[in-house]
């Protein structure tokens, strides 16, 4: 990622946030701000404006999802969140993707991780910024982002293209045709229905 950002992170271990700091500068990111628990978050958040939050699921006095849900409350720009947790949370994707969190990180982190999972946060947000451009319900982008998920999938099934490459051509059809995403998307899916049916349900 050619793109420097500017990173908070949220951790109550003073050598995780350690670790993180120098994994994250030396990649050429900006680490703005430490906190030591989710209200120190959300004040940091406030004050420093980053571009992406690092933070911890288990923190004291308020933890990571309820620190995210401060954050990024309605009429606040939201900030992209990448959650790090002990442990694999499935139960808890929907509600912290409506939140801002757009990727995970598994502790122990990995420094092969660290790259792969920022790029895949900031695509993530970039998509829902461009669908919240478009749809001011949030029900209806998070229905929506559905709809382009599944149509990005069969684009990179079909044409062997990376995930990112696949939202800017329906991106691109949609700016074409002066149509939504979400027209698009119902296009790209009815297609893949129609020529086969028997790969429609098996979604992504």
């Amino acid at each position: 990622m050619s793109k420097r950002l500017r990173i908070l992170i949220a951790d109550d271990e003073s050598i995780i946030r350690l670790d993180m700091k120098e994994m994250l500068e030396e990649r050429g990111h900006e680490v703005v701000g430490e906190a030591v628990d989710g209200r120190v978050a959300v004040e940091l958040a406030a004050k420093l404006e980053p571009d992406l939050i690092v933070m911890d699921v288990k923190m004291p006095h308020m933890d990571g999802l309820e620190a995210v849900k401060a954050i990024n409350e309605p009429g606040k720009r939201r900030i992209p969140v990448i959650m790090v947790t002990a442990y694999s949370a499935p139960e808890l994707v929907e509600q912290a993707v409506e939140l801002g969190v757009f990727a995970y990180l598994v502790k122990p982190i990995k420094e092969a991780d660290i790259m792969p999972t920022i790029e895949v946060a900031m695509s993530r947000a970039e998509e829902m910024q461009a669908l919240s451009d478009e749809i001011a319900n949030l029900k209806d982008v998070l229905e929506t982002r559905k709809l382009v998920e599944k149509a990005k999938g069969i684009l990179i099934d079909t044409y062997g293209i990376t995930e990112a490459e696949a939202f800017r051509r329906i991106q691109k059809l949609s700016m074409n045709s002066r149509k939504p995403l979400r027209e698009i998307a119902d296009a790209i899916i009815l297609a893949r229905e129609v020529n086969n049916p028997e790969l429609s349900n098996k979604g992504r």
